[in-house]
């Protein structure tokens, strides 16, 4: 069976620095096997899977077995550790930006285009955010107590999970999209010969949130969204 990129993620997250080397998006468009993303990257594909083998092949205790977590903690740890994580950034980021965007505007004018597109990035991912947990984690709580108890699930308001995390997954492409074109307005977060501390600063917590981002929308695309419907279908009886 092909495995796809998300999957090779799913398995050992070590993966994903490989493909963050090539520029290969392995959470919004982790639907692709390696064979299609080599292509598409002018990649030889024995060299890339000896790089992958390579990192799997390390001793390390980093690489946590999301995979294998139940669906109730999973959508906990997400909430506290990445949803958390975006709103406390967002709002040193905006600062740090503002201040850039005066002192350093009129050098470099791509700082505007930075502020804004990260503004409405903070923006959409809050409200994203805000959906996921009144929404779609509970309703996940929901299906793993029915699990549990033996009891009938009802059916909820939005008619099956696939629905929510429809929604979800678009919203993640965008952000996909943002952070892309962020990275390359910033020359992938490297400073300028001229840049002062903060400038610097600035953009190293841009690209630690762009990382923390890409695991987020993994652990969500690739385990969460998965397993949830697998969940649904395991508790809705057959008609």
């Amino acid at each position: 069976m092909i495995q796809t990129v998300g999957e090779i993620v799913a398995k050992d997250y070590r993966t994903a620095q490989v493909f963050k080397n090539h520029k290969i998006d392995f959470c919004c468009r982790g639907n692709r096997s390696l064979e299609e993303v080599a292509t598409k990257n002018n990649l030889d594909i024995d060299i890339l899977s000896a790089e992958l083998k390579a990192v799997t092949t390390q001793n390390s205790s980093d690489n946590i077995d999301f995979k294998s977590w139940p669906l109730d903690l999973l959508v906990d740890y997400i909430e506290k550790k990445h949803h958390r994580y975006v709103e406390a950034q967002s709002t040193v980021l905006k600062t740090y930006l503002d201040k850039l965007c005066r002192v350093h505007g009129t050098n470099h004018p791509e700082l505007f285009e930075i502020k804004e597109l990260f503004t409405e990035s903070a923006g959409e991912l809050a409200m994203h955010m805000k959906k996921e947990e009144l929404v779609l984690f509970p309703f996940v709580h929901k299906m793993v107590k029915a699990k549990q108890s033996g009891k009938d699930l009802s059916a909820p308001h939005f008619g099956t999970v696939s629905n929510p995390i429809r929604t979800m997954m678009d919203e993640h492409d965008n952000e996909g999209v943002r952070f892309r074109t962020i990275a390359e307005l910033s020359n992938d977060y490297t400073p300028p010969a001229d840049a002062c501390s903060t400038y610097k600063v600035t953009y190293s917590l841009l690209q630690e949130f762009e990382d923390d981002l890409h695991r987020h929308i993994h652990l969500e695309n690739n385990i969460l969204f998965t397993k949830a419907n697998e969940l649904e279908k395991q508790l809705t009886p057959v008609a």
